[in-house]
């Protein structure tokens, strides 16, 4: 029901993003999507990509400081409104959603979140039916 993200620190300087991409691009490694959040120091470049533990390792071993976390990911049909019905589910249970991104895959959309409360938000896509993907999934669509 979860799938790996990989958090990357990065440096708020040219190259170090770079880096990262060039160590997946070396590894075969395909990207599925990112985020980059910043502050002015550093960033946190979020990734959902094709095998996280070997990415994870690759990165790793060149020194990167990068974490490895379980997020949800569901999928939703792309028309407005159904990400603000799908946070609604989580709203109303009282789960509180730390970030969340988005984006089109196969023409559906993909929400990808984390919450406070991974066993209430487990219980919320259970109970409403909602369509969730694993890594398998994802690479497939």
């Amino acid at each position: 029901m979860t799938i790996h993200q990989l958090s990357v620190f990065v440096e708020n300087k040219s190259g170090t993003l770079l880096q990262v991409l060039e160590l997946f691009k070396e590894a075969g490694i395909q990207l599925i999507a990112s985020t980059i959040s910043d502050t002015v120091e550093y960033g946190i470049y979020r990734i959902i990509c094709s095998e996280p533990q070997r990415a994870y390792d690759t990165l790793k071993q060149a020194g990167i400081s990068v974490s490895m976390s379980e997020v949800f990911a569901i999928t939703l049909d792309n028309t407005p409104g159904q990400a603000a019905n799908a946070v609604r589910r989580f709203s109303e249970a009282g789960i509180g959603i730390s970030y969340l991104y988005s984006f089109l895959l196969g023409g559906k959309g993909i929400l990808v979140f984390r919450t406070d409360s991974n066993d209430l938000a487990r219980d919320v896509i259970l109970t409403h039916r909602m369509n969730y993907i694993d890594e398998q999934a994802l690479t497939a669509i």
